[in-house]
């Protein structure tokens, strides 16, 4: 199935739930890309064991389309100065839930209790500001079917740059109405604490 080997679908088998691909996800490094940028294909995240945000909803989108799912990327746009984010969406009984490699504290796994994609991309606002406390999160992109793109993507030997690039200027939704913008209050130095903490630092070998 996709190209992939009995050994890789055993390991994608095994994924069989939402939880099951997050927590599979959790155990892998963060990948730092210390060599340069990567955006490593779903067969390569097993090879190098370690991914960075879109690589692991790349991978979690392959695990959830063996289930059945359709394989759907969203991207959380943000403010100049701050990093982007992707998420893998899920769907149960009507409600959409979201996978999330991150090596901060926020910015996680959403459990399947929000309405629709707009409610479940607003529940990253108050989470997602830099160190001086400016939320930066913006707008998200419409979620983007991965079967566009076939299947070789999966098992590919080179960096996926064309998926990346399409979720760049795919179409986005604002999540900030722009009158409300001078009301928007800083993160507050207790909150800052918690972003300061990271889950695999950069001196480990294995990122």
């Amino acid at each position: 199935m996709f190209g992939l080997s009995d050994t890789e679908l055993r390991t994608f088998g095994a994924l069989s739930t939402p939880q099951k691909i997050q927590n599979y996800l959790d155990t892998l490094p963060i990948n730092h890309e210390k060599g340069g940028e990567t955006c490593l294909s779903p067969r390569n995240v097993l090879k190098e064991r370690k991914a960075h945000c879109l690589e692991a909803a790349l991978f979690a989108s392959v695990a959830l389309m063996i289930q059945g799912e359709k394989p759907l990327i969203v991207t959380l746009k943000t403010a100049r100065g701050d990093a982007d984010h992707a998420l893998a969406l899920f769907r149960k009984n009507g409600y959409v839930g979201a996978i999330s490699k991150t090596n901060h504290a926020t910015l996680r796994y959403r459990d399947p209790i929000y309405k629709n994609v707009r409610e479940l991309c607003l529940s990253y606002f108050n989470e997602y500001f830099l160190d001086d406390g400016r939320k930066t999160l913006l707008s998200y992109t419409r979620p983007m079917n991965l079967q566009r793109f076939g299947t070789a993507w999966i098992t590919a030997e080179k960096d996926l740059w064309h998926i990346a690039d399409a979720l760049a200027v795919h179409p986005h939704v604002s999540l900030v109405p722009s009158e409300n913008k001078p009301y928007i209050r800083k993160a507050d130095p207790f909150e800052r604490t918690t972003y300061s903490a990271t889950e695999w630092p950069q001196s480990d070998p294995r990122t």
